[in-house]
């Protein structure tokens, strides 16, 4: 059994296509890439019973309770919870070094700083993962990563409510064709990245966990530079939802690095 639900896929393009973030004093100013709204059959894996695995699919959700549960502006939270992140992926992924280095707060509200990504993505390109692993080890090291097996792990999890609108989906990356992908720019103030934009198929595997509390966790690749697939994912809209609270998650980015 699937649900219907709406996500907003990248068309692909001859010209180059770039998101600018903080252009100009705007916070969240998005520029050029287009999208087209798509109405997708979403699997809910809570409903189904059917799993997933992180070395065929790319991801787990786990039940992972946390110390923190106000991630606020001061960030004094933020050394702790590292901490505990640390420790999940050590102990659920088996990495045997990991740096936390972003932490995302989404709400989805009108005046919120920081919604809910509705373009159907992933978060780094093979050109962009290598640019932010410079960026966050420095030139010398990051050669030593590439030398081994290295990733970047995102860490996904609701704050202080159970999520009841916009869901986090995911295509199961068996059923994503290379030509799907697209190569979309990031503009910031000081740095440029690159992520990967998704476009429509109607061969793609959608899934997502519905209900999640504060203490599940999705654990996903973002990018590998081994055999683990990455995935594509999106914010989910789904027809009839009907929120008493708004959504409100923390994205976490780790790099990982493995023994093997």
């Amino acid at each position: 059994m699937r649900e219907a639900a709406n996500v907003n896929y990248h068309v692909r393009s001859t010209a180059p296509q770039a998101f600018e973030f903080d252009v100009d004093g705007v916070v969240g100013e998005l520029a050029s890439p287009e999208l087209v709204a798509t109405q997708v059959w979403v699997q809910d894996l809570r409903k189904t019973g059917a799993s997933v695995a992180f070395e065929a699919d790319g991801i787990l959700f786990e039940r992972h309770h946390s110390a923190t549960t106000s991630f606020d502006d001061t960030r004094n939270w933020q050394a702790s919870y590292d901490a505990e992140l640390r420790a999940l992926l050590i102990d659920t992924i088996g990495a045997d070094e990991v740096i936390v280095f972003d932490h995302t707060v989404r709400i989805d509200e009108p005046t919120a700083a920081r919604r809910p990504a509705r373009n159907v993505h992933n978060d780094y390109s093979a050109a962009g993962a290598e640019q932010r692993l410079i960026d966050i080890v420095g030139a010398t090291r990051a050669a030593e990563f590439r030398r081994g097996h290295y990733a970047f792990v995102n860490v996904w999890r609701p704050i202080k409510q159970p999520i009841q609108s916009s869901p986090l989906g995911f295509i199961r990356p068996s059923s994503i064709a290379a030509s799907d992908w697209v190569e979309i720019g990031l503009i910031y103030p000081d740095r440029v990245g690159q992520i990967l934009g998704v476009t429509a198929n109607q061969q793609h595997d959608w899934f997502y966990l519905s209900a999640m509390t504060p203490d599940d966790v999705a654990i996903f690749n973002i990018y590998d530079n081994g055999s683990l697939p990455h995935l594509g994912h999106s914010a989910l809209d789904m027809p009839g939802e009907s929120p008493t609270t708004p959504r409100k998650s923390i994205e976490s980015r780790t790099l990982v690095r493995y023994a093997r």
